[in-house]
């Protein structure tokens, strides 16, 4: 635990990098189309409860293995954002299914220390392409869904997107009052 608080409050953090295709704008609303390269994720997963009851413990596991907590002893630094995969049902609400993930931190994307706690695993995912909304506050279920619906009414329905998951993306410590950053994440389809 020491771990994680010393790498969230004094190790660095890096960024995930993208390339930004494009900047939209339809009815007020803004989002961003964003290409991210391929690479090591440190993943966990949980079913059976609500997002809001999942979601935080499964990311405090995923801070304690870059805080330390895994074979090496090894603090890599803290990389944002943290991706939450959902998954909606027809009526836009979320199953009761979540995979939580942070990128590897480049120095470490090789070969990443090996997690202690057997939940977690590490997967190589390909390179996606993504339309982005950005929001503020702090945000739970709701408030993901409010903007998932918000991005797939601005796309529009003919937008080639994959309807199957979507992503919920923090790019703040917990504990932040404000200034947060909090994005929806639709994948598109590939050619």
């Amino acid at each position: 635990m020491f771990g994680m608080l010393k790498n969230s409050l004094f190790g660095a953090t890096e960024e995930t990098e993208y390339k930004l295709l494009s900047t939209e704008t339809k009815d007020g609303v803004s989002y961003e189309v964003r290409r991210y390269d391929n690479g090591k994720f440190a993943t966990i997963s949980s079913e059976g409860r609500t997002f809001d009851q999942m979601s935080g413990e499964l990311v405090r596991k995923l801070l304690m293995y870059v805080g330390g907590s895994n074979e090496q002893g090894e603090a890599m630094g803290n990389t944002m954002p943290i991706i939450l995969t959902v998954f909606p049902r027809d009526d836009g609400a979320m199953l009761r299914r979540l995979v939580v993930a942070v990128r590897i931190p480049s120095r470490y994307q090789v070969c990443p220390p090996t997690p202690t706690d057997s939940t977690i695993k590490i997967e190589d995912r390909s390179g996606m392409t993504v339309y982005s909304l950005q929001f503020g506050g702090f945000a739970g279920e709701a408030e993901f869904r409010s903007e998932y619906s918000r991005l797939t009414r601005t796309i529009g329905e003919t937008a080639p997107y994959q309807r199957k998951q979507y992503f919920c993306v923090s790019y703040d410590p917990p504990l932040k009052p404000y200034g947060r950053r909090n994005e929806v994440w639709l994948i598109q389809d590939e050619p």
